[in-house]
């Protein structure tokens, strides 16, 4: 395939996307912040941006400073990693598909001229009208369809239930500061064990659990905001799988670019 993605967003759910997509053959562009904040950053492509290189199963994922270096990457056969909020590069890389995975849940400043295909990952987005295709993420019998017109359903903010625990996965910051990380990303942590710090405030584990994500430290948080995943399955190796989620939606994605002959025709 010799289709040109650009993603935006470099996290766990764009990420998924990214590695079905470059496994289909696809040459694919993510941009990110220039202080991304992941939860997931051991299978998040955005990682790139502050250690230069992300290997998420086995694809590399590069930062590079300038678009133009983006097909060197590509001829490496590597993901490339661009800072580019803004999306200054659009007219320079000229993608086939833009993919919008930051889950905003608003509708996107680019239109449907952006590319040939334009894609909105979950609610914000509305078929038709800011893109041309909607790509469900809530959980249930629709994660993964192609919605042509109209919006994706509305986010529940609870996660997906593991072994009876739902809210109680994701660790939460007790107060704004900065974060100290204690343990790291795929530690077996007992009940009550320390996890991190943020301004004198302790986060300790509600039950047993391996530790699936948890932002970096010195990353400014605030009170309420998610910084961590428990994960009660005792699994130290899904952390380093990207989730089922990420590549049903990641299968959507693909789905709406060979729904269209003129993409297809790019194929090699």
């Amino acid at each position: 395939m010799s289709i040109k993605v650009l993603i935006r967003g470099g996290g766990d759910l764009a990420s998924g996307i990214a590695l079905r997509l470059y496994r289909a053959g696809a040459r694919v562009l993510v941009t990110e912040l220039s202080a991304p904040v992941m939860v997931r950053r051991l299978v998040s492509f955005g990682q790139a941006v502050y250690q230069k290189n992300i290997d998420v199963e086995g694809v590399s994922g590069q930062l590079i400073h300038a678009v133009d270096e983006a097909e060197v990457v590509h001829q490496q056969g590597d993901v490339a990693v661009l800072v580019d909020p803004d999306l200054t590069c659009l007219s320079a890389y000229q993608p086939d598909v833009l993919v919008d995975c930051r889950m905003l849940k608003r509708p996107p400043e680019t239109g449907l001229d952006a590319a040939a295909l334009v894609i909105g990952i979950g609610p914000g987005f509305t078929a038709g009208q800011d893109c041309h295709a909607v790509v469900e993420t809530n959980r249930g019998h629709c994660m993964g369809r192609v919605y042509w017109q109209g919006q994706a359903q509305n986010d529940t903010r609870i996660p997906e239930a593991v072994l009876n625990h739902e809210a109680d996965r994701v660790l939460r910051s007790p107060a704004d500061g900065e974060i100290e990380v204690i343990p790291a990303i795929g530690s077996v942590i007992q009940k009550g064990e320390l996890i991190a710090r943020v301004a004198g405030h302790e986060v300790t584990a509600p039950w047993f659990g391996v530790l699936r994500g948890i932002l970096m430290s010195g990353l400014p948080v605030e009170a309420g905001m998610k910084i961590g995943d428990l994960d009660p399955r005792g699994e130290p190796r899904y952390c380093y799988m990207v989730s089922d989620k990420s590549l049903a939606v990641g299968g959507g994605v693909l789905e709406a670019i060979l729904s269209r002959p003129a993409l297809r025709a790019k194929i090699a």
